[in-house]
């Protein structure tokens, strides 16, 4: 077998990515974006690479129409690269690799433009735009540094949500003076500082609730048979959607419906993708809850406390004041997040074999 793959990575020459599993259509629009910026080359689905020269070859399901996938990928992509797709087996196993031409324009993905430096993927200006520097306060840049070094290594749900909190955190240095005039530890008498904590507050919570739903997205993609269920879709739904990546990703969102409404043990029994792991114990569940339930309270209740927020804090605050946090609470409370988060996407990563 190792012949075989020897003899087909030499057919392709260039630039070379594997992965394992079928990614989201956005990975792959980067990945040939990166490729095509870098001399041409392929992608191979269905090969797990684990060293430089060892090579596990997986296959791929065949439940998913993966040219449609890759299409929408390229779709994504301006001016739209010129690339081949082809199945091979190996052992058996139905491989798909994708080649990717090179272009003599410039292909960018949201804007940004992505090459190839030592098998990795990363912007072209990344080496020369230096990081943020967050001075206003040593919490901060502790959570930026924190949030910078988990940027390599996760799920492509993951690293978005990643983006998403350091934005949060710029946010928080621009205008630490509004959020936190009277220290970091105690929450802003300005009324606009309020209404700003409240609203980044519950952005923070929204994009935990993405993640979720992009990691069972990731799952769906890489393991189909995980998406099957007795759960009924109508025939409505299903023509809302314009392709089976967006009915997956529907499935996806649909999921996080419990959640939404602050049941994370109900979530959690629902998708056994999740639940399987075995790894958010109860007290970790009834913490995200009381998150959760701060978030409810932000967006409709404009962070007047209620009978119903009391029922999870009890004896902690007085029925109709006003809730709010300190820089330093939110921090404390979107490190707790992104701790279960952490875990949760490294054993997606050890089960499904997703992109990481």
């Amino acid at each position: 077998m190792a012949n075989q793959i020897s003899d087909m990575l030499s057919t392709f020459q260039g630039e070379h990515e594997f992965q394992a599993v079928l990614p989201p259509s956005k990975v792959i629009a980067k990945i040939i974006a990166s490729i095509a910026n870098t001399g041409g080359g392929a992608l191979f689905i269905g090969i797990n690479k684990k060293t430089v020269s060892q090579y596990e070859v997986v296959g791929i399901s065949g439940d998913f129409h993966i040219n449609s996938i890759v299409n929408k990928a390229v779709s994504f992509l301006e001016p739209q690269p010129d690339v081949r797709h082809t199945y091979t087996n190996i052992n058996g196993k139905q491989i798909y690799i994708l080649e990717v031409y090179n272009s003599d324009e410039v292909i960018s993905l949201d804007s940004n433009v992505y090459i190839r430096q030592d098998s990795r993927i990363i912007l072209k200006d990344e080496g020369i735009i230096s990081n943020l520097d967050i001075v206003k306060n040593e919490l901060l840049n502790e959570m930026y540094m924190e949030l910078n070094q988990n940027k390599e290594n996760g799920t492509y749900a993951k690293k978005v949500l990643i983006e998403h909190y350091i934005g949060i955190l710029k946010i928080f240095n621009d205008i630490y003076s509004l959020l936190s005039p009277k220290g970091i530890d105690v929450p802003t008498d300005i009324n606009e500082g309020k209404i700003l904590s409240k609203i980044l507050f519950s952005s923070a919570v929204d994009n935990f609730e993405l993640y979720l739903s992009q990691l069972l997205y990731e799952i769906y993609l890489a393991k189909p048979q995980t998406l099957k269920s007795k759960q009924e879709v109508t025939v409505e739904e299903v023509l809302r959607c314009l392709d089976m990546d967006e009915f997956i990703q529907y499935i996806a969102n649909e999921k996080i419906s419990k959640l939404q409404k602050g049941s994370v043990k109900g979530f959690i029994s629902d998708n056994k993708q999740i639940s399987s792991f075995n790894i958010i114990s109860n007290d970790e569940v009834k913490e995200i809850e009381r998150i959760l339930q701060i978030r409810h309270l932000y967006t409709h209740k404009n962070g007047i406390i209620d009978e119903k927020f009391l029922t999870m804090y009890s004896g902690e605050f007085n029925l109709k004041e006003e809730h709010l946090l300190s820089i330093k609470e939110y921090l404390d409370k979107i490190r707790y997040l992104f701790e279960v988060i952490k875990k949760l996407d490294l054993k997606a990563i050890q089960t499904y074999n997703l992109s990481n």
